[in-house]
């Protein structure tokens, strides 16, 4: 019976206790022992700027490397729908691919694109560069320099579907390009005024904080931007701000300056991403002898059924009613 007792008495006493609220604590108590997160709001840790490594014995940011892009800029650099082919031509109901790219099927197709434009997301062009960036469009398969295998320029180089590889030092920044073999050597002096413009331009590069910015002139006006013709002219002014953003990405931004093509300087901006493992090495892709059909398959003495035979017989037929 004292037994059982007992048990009751135990077992009120716990639930008083439980009931009883606990004593406030003190403002100090408070201020010195935050609220545990709760499982449904976890404690996000804060965030530090992220700080690249450094060129070994040196306070410079290493961008060494192999990099690439994940965008398709390359087809265009504005913002754009996927469609059939990067040239067409007016069908029964809607745009179809142009004659000459037809056969391409899917290969030959445009995946869409957000663009790589800062702002509005267009290029604001003079209404004549914009009709000629119209009438590149209608044409772009046949005078993309691109098809050609010519250097690609600056800043198309940096966006197209092939990596390039940063070599750096504390006294050296050069950039190789799987596309064609192109290189960029990059100033770290002054060089002054490019002494003849071509088709990579001059780069004259140094350091803001930890982002490089590379300024590019004296190039040649025969680049287009990317498959979509779109251009710049002959005194187009590149900045370029290239900034590591973790291990693995690197954040690029450049400004485009033309008064001769665009009302108004103009920005892009997109993602680079490093190549790890056994992607990180550059393949050759030196396309001059994969466009030699292309270029001079009409000047063979027997010139091969197609495009080159047709091209040969029209120039020989201009040739004799030019001696006539």
């Amino acid at each position: 019976m004292k037994t059982a007792v007992s048990i009751v008495a135990l077992t009120l006493a716990l639930a008083a206790c439980a009931s009883t609220p606990a004593p406030p604590a003190s403002v100090s108590e408070t201020a010195a022992a935050p609220a545990a997160p709760s499982v449904q709001s976890p404690v996000t840790p804060t965030s530090t700027a992220y700080r690249a490594p450094r060129i070994p014995g040196t306070n410079i940011p290493d961008f060494n490397g192999v990099w690439r892009v994940l965008n398709t800029a390359n087809y265009n650099i504005e913002a754009h729908p996927a469609q059939a082919a990067i040239q067409l031509r007016p069908g029964p109901y809607t745009p179809v691919p142009a004659a000459n790219v037809v056969g391409m099927g899917a290969i030959g197709a445009v995946p869409a694109g957000f663009g790589i434009v800062q702002g509005d997301g267009k290029i604001p062009y003079t209404a004549d560069a914009l009709a000629t960036r119209e009438e590149n469009r209608k044409a772009a398969v046949e005078l993309d320099p691109e098809v050609k295998c010519y250097l690609p320029g600056i800043p198309r180089a940096n966006y197209m579907d092939k990596p390039f590889q940063i070599f750096q030092s504390d006294k050296a920044f050069f950039i190789a390009y799987e596309y064609a073999g192109a290189v960029r050597n990059v100033f770290l002096e002054d060089p002054g005024e490019a002494p003849v413009d071509s088709w990579m331009g001059q780069s004259y590069g140094k350091w803001d904080g930890d982002t490089f910015v590379i300024e590019v002139t004296g190039m040649l006006p025969d680049t287009w931007l990317d498959r979509s013709g779109n251009l710049h002219g002959s005194s187009t002014k590149v900045v370029e701000r290239w900034t590591r953003t973790s291990d693995h990405t690197m954040r690029y931004e450049a400004e485009i300056t033309d008064d001769e093509v665009y009302t108004r300087p103009w920005k892009i901006a997109f993602n680079l991403y490093k190549a790890v493992g056994e992607d990180a090495q550059l393949q050759q892709f030196k396309c001059v002898e994969f466009v030699e059909e292309l270029m001079y398959g009409h000047l063979r003495k027997n010139p091969l059924p197609g495009p080159a035979l047709e091209r040969a017989k029209r120039e020989a037929e201009e040739r004799e009613g030019q001696g006539n």
